[in-house]
């Protein structure tokens, strides 16, 4: 059991709870799926850069430049350690999560793949790891198939296994479900992928701000994530992957810093990550990034999955307990804190309005999971996430706000 009072004066490192909502409302945050809150550490060391460190990097020799460059890389291999990877020239840093899948599929798989080849996704995967695959099967004839999920609302390893037996090139998953809150088991999957010859390529957003993440025990060859999920700034991602694939994939985008050389003939490519990281980077974002993990760290990963893991039990029992209301994803021990629901006929929009004018912030509609809601035979829900600043009290004014949606609706 998580240390409740410990994780309640957590909030207190979180400015924007201070605020009130339409006037006199206290701020329920219900959206962290979608983006998390930032603590004062984020923001101060953002404000820091800027107010006494401004200069940009990789490039002058001057005491700001060398600095910023210092607290840059430094951030990286932070951030590269926080995941237990091997290496910080390992991580690229992109602009999130759909970069970072997006790199992949514009310089491994399209120098890589050939008409007729496989990449194998699941049908619980968010637009960013369907659409740059459904792009390339395009232009390059691939062919897409799809691990189906059962009526646990888990993935069918089963006909996964089946499905190896077509020897994909590529599996690419999420590691969790931003709908369904479903936790994929990541290193079972690679290594049954590995057998079969294919490489894989991780969805990390809703895991790496989750709960621990061990990139090397999980042994995939890409592993993407954003840091605007794990209480880190907007902007800015990572792309953890072998090092030999990203030494033989062609850069992303040219410009400044991602050469070695140029003539007017041409040129040669940096060092990795570098070489994928063309002209001046998000440098604020980089070191606010590395922040991030750093108070991700003092708060310890295994707290905050244990706190979250709570919160979801409680939030499904009480949630559970709402006449009329459909809870859709697995078990409170196969799944993390996302809860999306629906609840009598009503439309999620009109759910998440009629909360919002209570303060409460929630989701609505299809989570960039459409086909998923197909799939469920679902319009649209309405999705509370958790994070390490939510509370028990919070989960039963959820409740008891529902109960104005259905006097409204009845």
């Amino acid at each position: 059991m998580s240390d409740l009072s410990h994780f309640t004066n957590i909030r207190s490192d979180f400015p924007i709870f201070q605020r009130k909502i339409h006037g006199d409302k206290d701020l329920i945050y219900l959206d962290s799926a979608a983006t998390s809150q930032k603590p004062y550490a984020v923001i101060q060391a953002m404000n820091d850069y800027y107010t006494y460190g401004n200069a940009n990097i990789h490039r002058g020799i001057h005491e700001l430049a060398e600095e910023a460059t210092s607290n840059y890389e430094s951030a990286r291999a932070r951030i590269a350690n926080f995941i237990h990877g091997e290496n910080p020239n390992q991580l690229v840093f992109t602009r999130n999560t759909t970069e970072s899948i997006n790199l992949v599929a514009n310089t491994w798989a399209k120098a890589n793949l050939k008409s007729g080849d496989l990449v194998l996704l699941t049908e619980m995967e968010h637009h960013s790891n369907l659409v740059p695959w459904f792009m390339l099967a395009e232009e390059k004839g691939l062919k897409i198939e799809f691990v189906p999920i059962t009526d646990d609302f888990e993935l069918d390893m089963v006909k996964f296994l089946d499905l190896l037996n077509k020897k994909p090139k590529l599996v690419a998953f999420t590691h969790m479900s931003n709908m369904l809150g479903t936790i994929n088991p990541a290193e079972e999957i690679t290594q049954m992928a590995h057998n079969a010859g294919a490489l894989v390529l991780i969805d990390g957003a809703q895991s790496v701000p989750h709960f621990p993440v061990d990139v090397q025990e999980i042994g995939a060859d890409f592993y993407a994530f954003s840091a605007h999920k794990m209480v880190g700034p907007t902007g800015i991602g990572a792309l953890f992957a072998k090092a030999e694939l990203l030494e033989s994939m062609p850069p992303y985008m040219g410009g400044g810093d991602m050469i070695r050389k140029v003539t007017y003939e041409g040129f040669s490519t940096n060092n990795i990550p570098y070489k994928f990281e063309a002209g001046t980077p998000a440098i604020a974002e980089g070191i606010g990034f590395g922040a991030a993990v750093d108070y991700l760290e003092s708060v310890g990963m295994d707290h905050v999955f244990a706190h979250e893991k709570e919160m979801t039990r409680y939030a499904i029992d009480v949630l559970g307990n709402v006449p009329d209301l459909t809870i859709h994803g697995p078990t409170a021990e196969k799944k993390g804190g996302v809860i999306s629901f629906s609840f009598m006929d009503v439309h999620p929009h009109d759910i998440s309005q009629i909360l919002d004018a209570e303060g409460i912030a929630v989701r609505a509609g299809h989570h960039c999971a459409m086909p998923l809601h197909r799939k469920l035979n679902l319009a649209a829900t309405t999705r509370a996430s958790l994070y390490l600043y939510n509370t028990k009290e919070e989960i039963d004014t959820l409740a008891e706000k529902l109960e104005d949606v259905r006097r409204i609706f009845s």
